[in-house]
């Protein structure tokens, strides 16, 4: 997850919110634990768990203690996150926590149980934290979890285990993902418990064709040693997918009979169709370009198409897709039918569909629907995420689940970002604001009437001083791009100052939102500002925002050209403004960000004197085939590997003209340091002098290791200061 947050240039305070966000994929909230009633919640609090009233927050019952969180002769166990059985009689608490390449999802699970005061440890007998994504059964008297591939059940009476996969192996992956499903789909939890309680779908995985990418760590011992990693680059067949039912009585595994090649095709979505007789999935082709929903049988493995939607460039599976955990599959009216996420009429709209795959769309008009935030169908309403009027922005909206107008819930009076977590009940949530000029604030609200029950009174502080400014500029080719600008303490509109743009440019993220941290610079030593920059970032089509299928989709087959000359279109306006200065026009981006660095610096030198790139994509044909190939189009000839080549920095490092400093962490399995050498065998061939900073075994993040944070940016703001040096002129 980290190159999604770092490509898309947000600051640091605003990935952290957003990795606390949507780090929620089953059985692994960091977030709110509802009671079932849907009036309190429960929270982590001083090393105990405590039950809040959602309707009086002053109101908190100790739920579990420390004294009952710790096991005899042992330390009280440190509560990482934890989920509450139906009845509310077990807690599921997952402790001592290791990364799987971007989250913490191994580590030990305990149970308590609330009636007997036990609490003891599930999977003891294995490896210590390597159960994955814990759960327990829909009846409370089992619990099931992954551990070196394989799927096991817990009886949680009398503790014992039952292993109900056997083939898992390093490269054979049952209930968990690959590296590429993880970081392209957001795909961690692989594996479902029926609404019984007596069967579990899981996804299975092989790997075994999966070309390993080898990296070499140089510094954890005295002789180096490789670090292999599955990576499937553009244009290598992904791992093979399929879907099982295994029977927790049996042991039997039924495989769902998906029509057509396993290789060819990518399954990023699968539950139970409400019922435990039948599962439903949603099948991509291997170019991401046609959608299948299949619902299937899992008696006999038998499935029936319901959906197929097709689209000229992708289909975007994530933004059906809330950490982990599909949010298309909303079941309304007991069963026969579900809300689902298309943009097939060229805006993101949620329709509802019947088990026949009937449709019938729900919000109209030219918006996009974000986000769905829960169903209330007591009331025939669902509650969503949109911002028709300002892309920058996020506001709870309602509608009719019949269709009609949307109605907005959030108050017209704070414009900015608005998140919420619904209860259960549908008659209270949890709302959290922001925006560009005001910090964080959190309060419990009433549905639908959004009236203030506890907690902090939400504020829009009018009286900040020095607040990034938003603005609009249109460029030579007619595209009207969102942007905003951090100008110097005591601006002086009479002088000409230097800009630093920060960019990302690609699918995975925005730049320009009206977020608390916008315009603060989180690689900068001090204050941007105070020293005489204007920090400024514009967004151009093919960025992720609410502005329709078309603006989005533009950049299809076009990465590293058509976001490029947005950008350098728009930065060609902007030195045109009387207090800029174009002999001192700077950019930086990390990821993604640092490809567009690069290209910017190298096809539009004319503009940008000086660049500052990280963790870089030099070649697209070296990165991941799910992402890149959803872009680009799968290159299976030279035809489509020319749209590749087209758009990689490397292809234009013979015209680096101005400063360039280019950072990279060689253990970096994101984005491989193998980009780094391509591009500087480049520089070298043409003799294009830069400034070069290799960061010994970090990954995409370049975030481990004593002082390495500081080092950077402390690299990164004395070479800013160099080669585009502050102040008015």
């Amino acid at each position: 997850m980290y190159m999604k947050f770092y490509r898309s240039g947000l600051t640091f305070l605003t990935a952290l919110l957003l990795i606390i966000q949507q780090n929620t994929a089953h059985a692994q909230r960091t977030g709110v634990n509802w009671t079932k009633d849907g009036n309190q919640y429960y929270r982590i609090t001083g090393g105990q768990i405590i039950m809040i009233d959602a309707r009086d927050t002053s109101k908190k019952t100790v739920f579990i203690t420390k004294q009952e969180l710790t096991p005899a002769g042992k330390s009280p166990i440190s509560v990482k996150r934890f989920t509450v059985s139906e009845d509310n009689k077990k807690v599921l608490i997952n402790t001592n926590t290791k990364k799987v390449w971007r989250y913490d999802t191994r580590g030990d699970y305990w149970v308590y149980d609330s009636n007997t005061k036990k609490l003891w440890q599930l999977g003891k007998n294995l490896p210590e934290s390597s159960l994955m994504f814990a759960k327990f059964s829909p009846d409370g008297n089992k619990a099931a979890y992954v551990s070196g591939h394989n799927i096991y059940m817990e009886d949680l009476a009398d503790g014992s285990v039952k292993q109900l996969t056997t083939d898992g192996t390093q490269k054979l992956i049952n209930g968990t993902f690959d590296w590429a499903y993880e970081e392209e789909f957001g795909c961690r939890d692989g594996f479902r418990w029926s609404p019984d309680s007596k069967s579990i779908a899981y996804w299975q995985l092989d790997a075994s064709k999966i070309k390993t990418y080898l990296m070499l760590n140089t510094t954890d011992s005295v002789y180096p040693f490789v670090v292999p990693v599955e990576y499937p680059v553009a244009g290598e067949d992904p791992s093979s997918c399929k879907v099982g039912v295994v029977n927790t009585a049996t042991g039997k595994t039924t495989w769902i009979n998906v029509p057509g090649d396993a290789v060819q095709h990518y399954i990023p979505n699968m539950e139970w169709a409400d019922n435990s007789n039948e599962i439903i999935l949603e099948q991509l082709n291997r170019a991401q370009n046609e959608s299948r929903v299949f619902i299937g049988n899992v008696s006999n493995g038998t499935t029936r198409s319901i959906r197929e939607e097709h689209n000229d460039s992708w289909i975007d599976v994530k933004a059906r897709v809330a950490g982990g955990d599909p949010v298309g599959w909303g079941w309304i009216e007991k069963g026969k039918s579900f809300l689902w996420l298309s943009e097939k009429d060229g805006w993101r709209h949620l329709y509802k569909v019947t088990r026949e795959g009937k449709e019938s769309l729900i919000t109209k008009g030219n918006y996009d629907v974000i986000g769905i935030d829960m169903i209330d169908e007591a009331l025939g309403y669902v509650y969503f995420i949109a911002s028709p009027d300002n892309a920058t922005q996020k506001y709870l909206y309602k509608i009719k689940l019949s269709g009609g107008k949307a109605e907005r819930v959030s108050p017209a009076d704070e414009p900015g970002t608005h998140s919420y977590d619904i209860s259960p009940n549908g008659k209270v949530a949890l709302h959290n604001f922001n925006n560009s000029y005001t910090r964080p604030q959190s309060e419990v609200v009433s549905l639908p009437e959004h009236k203030h029950i506890t907690g902090t009174v939400i504020t829009v502080d009018k009286d900040t001083k020095n607040k990034p400014e938003f603005f609009k500029v249109k460029t030579v080719d007619g595209i009207e791009m969102d942007g905003w600008m951090m100008k110097p303490i005591n601006f002086d509109p009479n002088k000409k100052y230097p800009v630093l743009f920060t960019v990302y440019g690609e699918p995975a993220g925005q730049t320009v939102t009206d977020t608390w941290g916008t315009g603060h610079n989180r690689l900068y030593e001090g204050s941007m500002a105070d020293d005489g920059y204007i920090y400024m970032s514009v967004e151009g089509r093919g960025a992720p925002a609410p502005k329709g299928t078309a603006w989005r989709k533009a950049i299809y087959k076009n990465i590293g050209i058509i976001n490029i000359r947005d950008q350098a279109m728009a930065a060609k306006e902007i030195i045109k403004w009387p207090f800029v200065d174009s002999t001192r026009i700077a950019v930086h981006g990390w990821s993604g960000g640092g490809s567009s660095t690069l290209n910017l610096m190298f096809q539009y030198g004319d503009i940008y004197k000086t660049g500052i790139a990280v963790a870089a994509v030099g070649s697209q044909l070296t990165y991941d085939n799910i992402y890149q190939e959803r872009y680009m189009g799968v290159p299976t000839d030279e035809a489509g590997r020319a749209a590749f080549i087209k758009g990689s920095p490397i292809t234009y490092a013979k015209n680096l003209k101005g400063n360039l400093l280019y950072i990279h962490g060689t253990g970096d399995d994101n984005v491989h340091y193998k980009n780094a050498e391509l591009l500087i065998d480049e520089l070298i061939k043409y003799n294009r002098q830069f400034q070069l900073m290799s960061y010994p075994n970090r990954t995409h993040s370049i975030s481990e290791g004593e002082g390495t944070t500081e080092h950077l940016r402390t690299l990164f703001t004395q070479y800013l200061k160099a080669k585009c040096p502050p102040g008015g002129r």
